[in-house]
């Protein structure tokens, strides 16, 4: 994919950060020395952590250098660097491990794990929220474009480009048996947007890229036409003028015993 845009993606700052606040919430964390935020991009979620432990050594990762860049202007006294996590090595141990939207575009998720809690000091926390909405009209909508529009080769593997993500009993055996104790859960957020074109330029900056990075800016502005038209369908406007996006979000964190 092209580089992310972290300006679209900050449309819709709010509501993204919310997850990470109700994330950081329930990491039961006082004092921890060193904090590491994988996918950090723009620096909405990194802020969080700082704010809450402000004596901390936090780094923020991203592979994007738009979002870097806004991280970096955002907050100019931590450390951001660019890097990919399913290459990222590190002899540091971290008390925090925070990961918000991110791991869900990765693979092989229980050897993740494994990795990610190895490089937790003792009692540390791997904090992870993904984005569990692959059976909502909103992806399902992004997969039947691809394959009904002159477009359909090209995207032949687009909808692969995001992990599907395992069950709640996966990602709980997967924690235990890397030596966590775990604490797992989901939430269904319910997003008031200003109609189909908001849902569109939602996803723009984050479950469409797969979809409209390899086209033309032709075929990039009819594929978008046609996914707001069957999104229009498939979420009613309400009596307000609003549309109601919804947005499972899976949720745990895993403390190493």
């Amino acid at each position: 994919m092209v580089d992310w845009d972290a300006g679209q993606y900050l449309k819709f700052e709010d509501e993204r950060t919310r997850p990470s606040l109700d994330l950081l919430k329930r990491v039961p964390l006082d004092t921890p020395a060193s904090c590491v935020d994988l996918g950090c991009g723009p620096g909405n979620s990194t802020e969080l952590i700082a704010r809450r432990y402000p004596a901390a050594r936090i780094i923020g990762l991203d592979t994007s250098p738009d979002m870097l860049a806004k991280a970096k202007a955002r907050l100019p006294g931590l450390r951001f660097e660019e890097a990919d996590i399913a290459q990222w090595q590190t002899s540091e141990r971290f008390d925090l491990i925070f990961a918000n939207a991110v791991l869900q575009w990765l693979p092989g998720h229980s050897a993740l794990l494994k990795r990610l809690v190895s490089l937790l000091a003792d009692g540390g926390c791997l904090a992870v929220q993904m984005p569990n909405n692959l059976n909502e009209p909103s992806h399902r909508l992004m997969a039947q474009v691809a394959q009904d529009g002159p477009w359909a080769e090209t995207l032949s593997a687009a909808a692969t480009a995001r992990e599907r993500i395992g069950s709640f009993e996966d990602y709980y055996n997967w924690l235990r048996q890397a030596g966590c104790s775990v604490d797992l859960w989901q939430t269904t957020y319910v997003h008031p947007l200003d109609g189909a074109a908001s849902i569109v330029e939602w996803f723009k900056s984050t479950g469409l890229k797969p979809y409209i990075d390899p086209l033309s800016p032709e075929e990039r502005s009819d594929f978008l036409r046609r996914y707001e038209a069957v999104v229009a369908e498939a979420y009613p406007v309400q009596s307000d003028g609003k549309v109601l996006l919804r947005f499972p979000r899976l949720f745990f964190v895993a403390q190493r015993r």
